[in-house]
């Protein structure tokens, strides 16, 4: 059994997603949720804390691999560099615990879920519920997308 860990980076609010392949090859969401950071903190205060909370849930469940959604260009600059502040706090945190780490862009996670790179959020949202037998679509969206993360880490781990 492998348990992956799905990151969706962001400083206000990251999500992560825990998703455990059994041996006949189902998913298993194991835990699920967002790390939020309150805005009225300094960015390196937000950062510490995204760290700090990371690293908790990293002791937790102890999880064998881990994947991050790669950062896309974004039109405001602002988010982008905050955005990619935070991938650098996770990708540090991560390796300091000794997993190695695997990447992907959000068509690269659309296509491993939903079959299509293309797909609607709402068709990736749905996907993850079934693969996950979960009674409904995660929530919050950011928790939806880790979950997606990791199970695009797994089908991709296969081959």
């Amino acid at each position: 059994m492998t348990l992956a860990l799905g990151l969706d980076p962001g400083t206000a609010t990251t999500g992560y997603g825990l998703v455990r392949q059994l041996p006949d090859g189902t998913l298993d969401a194991v835990h699920f949720g967002v790390i939020l950071t309150p805005k009225h903190l300094p960015a390196a205060e937000r950062l510490d804390l995204l760290y700090q909370q990371l690293s908790h849930l990293l002791k937790t469940y102890q999880p064998q691999t881990a994947a991050v959604e790669k950062l896309f260009f974004q039109k405001n600059v602002s988010t982008a560099l905050a955005v990619g502040q935070a991938r650098g706090v996770l990708l540090l945190a991560l390796a300091q615990n000794g997993l190695e780490v695997a990447e992907y862009t959000p068509n690269e996670v659309k296509q491993a879920v939903a079959g299509y790179g293309s797909a609607e959020k709402r068709q990736v949202q749905e996907m993850v519920r079934v693969l996950l037998a979960l009674p409904e679509i995660p929530k919050p969206d950011d928790a939806a997308d880790a979950l997606a993360i990791a199970i695009c880490h797994l089908s991709t781990q296969r081959y």
